[in-house]
């Protein structure tokens, strides 16, 4: 399985980037929400975390393997949970993400099934299965932004040791996160999870 590609994107289109790699171009689907990033990025070496699937009607004989491209392995991983749900599958999520991970994921994490029924082809059924499915699972993926942030130094650990204390106080996961994109917002950097609390009740008491 090719999970990332590494290339000089030569274009990109509605719904595929065209990347050169050697001899060889490929066409990688896109959500909207990364073709958008990619816009700028024209003649520049670029790397895109992948999912390769096999599309088409085996009764027909006519199966073709495509591959899907990502900014990140975590909105790889989302979009695999997001394909799960009954209802939605590949050609569903891939049309559905005009948005970024960061934002539905947060809509599935607050049950808010009005503003995931502005993603295309998401209905309300769908969308409170999508719900359902997924709302106790969405914290790290809300949390994407922070973790790319200057300001945690240590990535992941300093994000999910620093939630499970908060949770573990008290909070609800919803409260926990935002509490964490504020202090990213104006400290840092949290090099341990004592740092990342103090700047967060600092701040409220402040």
């Amino acid at each position: 399985m090719i999970t990332r590609i590494t290339g000089t994107l030569s274009r990109v289109e509605l719904t595929e980037a065209y990347v050169d790699v050697g001899p060889y171009e490929h066409e990688v689907l896109v959500p909207d929400f990364v073709r958008r990033h990619l816009l700028a990025k024209t003649g520049e070496v670029i790397s895109l975390r992948t999912i390769e699937y096999i599309d088409g009607n085996p009764q027909r004989g006519r199966m073709t393997p495509r591959l899907i491209g990502f900014l990140a392995d975590a909105e790889r991983e989302f979009f695999e949970m997001f394909c799960e749900v009954d209802g939605v599958g590949v050609k569903k999520a891939l049309r559905a993400m005009v948005r970024p991970v960061r934002d539905v994921a947060a809509s599935i994490e607050e049950q808010d099934v009005k503003a995931l029924t502005t993603l295309p082809g998401i209905g309300a059924a769908t969308a409170e299965r999508v719900v359902a499915k997924l709302r106790r699972k969405m914290t790290k993926f809300a949390l994407i932004a922070a973790r790319d942030a200057p300001a945690f130094a240590d990535g992941d650990d300093v994000l999910g040791d620093g939630l499970t204390a908060l949770i573990a106080l008290g909070h609800s996961p919803e409260d926990a996160r935002k509490k964490i994109e504020a202090a990213g917002e104006t400290g840092g950097p949290f090099k341990s999870v004592e740092d990342l609390l103090e700047a967060i009740y600092r701040r409220e008491n402040s």
